[in-house]
């Protein structure tokens, strides 16, 4: 390989990948303005400031793209309850603060601190669950990520909840879901009430059931 093809094989990458971004950021304005079913590739590409000829150059389908936007979405909102927990661990002191329930809230309200932007996400990714369950090989992959999305869930909140000497009663894998449940319905209560930071009113919704709920699951250490 010559010098000139090694610096533009990188090159073509990173454009490539800087084309495949701006997709991505264009389908999250566009499938949260217009809404999934009715937003087009064309709608999409034209956001982007590309052709469609560049969107299939890049993703086979609406669908591909959708799966491209989610990992992004979710592997960010894991990202940071990661640095939430790893924040907590350096400054637990479970051999002094008493295992009750302010000590959870306190923990809990810590997470959801860091997380932002779940209402725009929690719009899409509800019309893509909806277009999921009409379609049984998109359904396939749908509940696939899904599922290893609880898992990384599951090990987080286990090593979050370690961190104030405790532990949980039941399988971590059906706490997660529990949680995950508990904060996509105070997402939907706060959407539908039609405040203006539905965000911050989940989480003050949030926080009147999930401390209390996950104090119930968890016993010492």
């Amino acid at each position: 390989m010559t010098d000139e093809s090694a610096v533009t094989a990188p090159s073509e990458s990173a454009r490539r990948q800087k084309t495949r971004e701006r997709l991505i950021d264009a389908a999250y304005e566009v499938f949260s303005e217009h809404g999934l079913h009715a937003a087009s590739i064309e709608m999409v590409a034209e956001a982007a400031g590309f052709s469609r000829g560049a969107f299939y150059s890049n993703f086979e389908s609406k669908e591909e793209l959708f799966f491209a936007l989610a990992e992004r979405e979710n592997g960010l909102r894991l990202a940071r309850l990661k640095l939430a927990v790893e924040a907590q661990h350096h400054v637990a002191r479970p051999d002094v603060v008493p295992l009750n329930q302010a000590t959870v809230e306190t923990l809990v309200g810590a997470m959801l601190a860091l997380q932002a932007d779940d209402t725009r996400w929690f719009l899409v990714l509800g019309e893509f669950r909806l277009f999921a369950m009409r379609d049984q090989a998109v359904a396939r992959r749908f509940t696939a990520r899904q599922h290893e999305i609880s898992v990384e869930l599951a090990e987080l909140i286990t090593l979050a909840i370690a961190s104030v000497g405790a532990r949980f009663s039941l399988d971590p894998y059906i706490v997660a879901g529990i949680v995950s449940t508990t904060y996509e319905t105070a997402m939907q209560q706060a959407i539908l009430s039609g405040v203006d930071d539905a965000d911050s009113a989940a989480h003050v919704i949030a926080m009147r059931t999930l401390p209390a709920l996950i104090f119930r699951l968890i016993e010492p250490a």
